[in-house]
């Protein structure tokens, strides 16, 4: 089967190549799926480079998230399973004809969802809700984030103001602004605007500004803390920049901030599944009506895998990059 693979771990625009690969066969308790549609995602790119959670054993199918029809089925089962189109997230080796997934993690796609929003529906949007609910926040308290027109921004911007959560959206661009504007996003400020500090002061006013969300790193992580009220959340959930995150101890100490990381599959894991599967029909609810969005910016065969990346990593992307094997 047609595959996105690497045999070391680099640069994904230079490591990934197209290759032939055996077609894998379902174990106990588990599904073979045809691929429709695969999403490429930061945390995908980051595994290729090697400086993910999880190292894949190489050569390695990269890809983690997307959207096809149960074509096989293993021991202990549900035959009626089989034809059915799902989305799939947290799997190894999406980026491919064909890949395996455990049964019981497979989300059976509404008929009202088409392929493109499907094949990113799990970890990105799912990430945002729980990120969300990670944060503690009850309606009319008031969040930051940095990074808020990325996909996952866009999403916990437009998650919080359906449950009555004032959120401050950080963006790096004055452009940014506008963009958000535009999809009925609200308290957006550009970093790049002098004196945005100040701006983000006058629109929270006198109530404390309780958490923060910080996927930048470096010196934009010590920016987060300086809005921040006192004993404050601070939560780092990725690092564009790949710098290390800069915050001087003063900050921390005097404020007395939380500082924590966020990673969604250790946190999924041990959560509830009733909260899980209410969080994940929330979920559902918002793309169907849609309240969320999950735009696309291109859908590119894997055969021009590295152009794909590329795309992926192009700033000012207002969509996902998406993958047809």
């Amino acid at each position: 089967m047609r595959s996105a693979v690497h045999t070391v771990y680099g640069d994904p625009a230079e490591v990934l190549h197209l290759a032939d690969m055996p077609k894998p066969e379902p174990g106990p308790k588990q599904v073979r799926v045809r691929t429709v549609l695969a999403a490429i995602h930061n945390h995908d790119l980051w595994t290729v480079r090697g400086g993910y959670g999880y190292k894949p054993p190489l050569p390695a199918i990269a890809g983690s998230e997307a959207v096809g029809i149960v074509d096989a089925l293993g021991e202990g089962v549900d035959e009626k399973l089989l034809g059915k189109r799902v989305a799939s997230a947290s799997v190894r080796g999406a980026w491919a004809e064909y890949f395996v997934a455990p049964a019981a993690g497979l989300l059976p796609v509404p008929d009202a969802i088409n392929d493109e929003a499907a094949a990113q529906l799990i970890a990105m949007p799912f990430s945002a809700i729980m990120l969300l609910d990670y944060l503690n926040v009850q309606p009319g308290d008031w969040i930051a984030q940095n990074t808020a027109n990325g996909a996952v921004g866009k999403m916990v911007a437009a998650l919080a103001q359906s449950r009555g959560v004032n959120a401050i959206n950080l963006v790096r661009r004055d452009e940014g602004v506008a963009e958000l504007s535009a999809l009925g996003i609200a308290n957006a400020v550009s970093t790049a605007e002098p004196g945005w500090k100040k701006k983000v002061r006058a629109l929270v006013g006198e109530a404390p500004l309780k958490a923060g969300v910080d996927s930048i790193g470096g010196t934009a992580t010590q920016d987060m803390a300086e809005i921040l009220s006192e004993n404050g959340l601070l939560v780092s959930f990725g690092s564009m920049t790949g710098e290390p995150m800069q915050v001087s101890s003063g900050t921390m100490i005097f404020k007395q901030l939380t500082l924590k990381g966020f990673w969604l599959t250790p946190i999924s894991a041990a959560m509830a599944p009733e909260k899980r599967q209410g969080l994940m029909g929330e979920l559902l609810k918002h793309v169907i009506g849609g309240t969320l969005k999950l735009s696309t910016e291109a859908i590119i065969d894997l055969a021009d895998i590295k152009q794909a990346v590329s795309r992926s990593l192009t700033p000012g992307r207002t969509g996902k990059v998406l993958l047809r094997p």
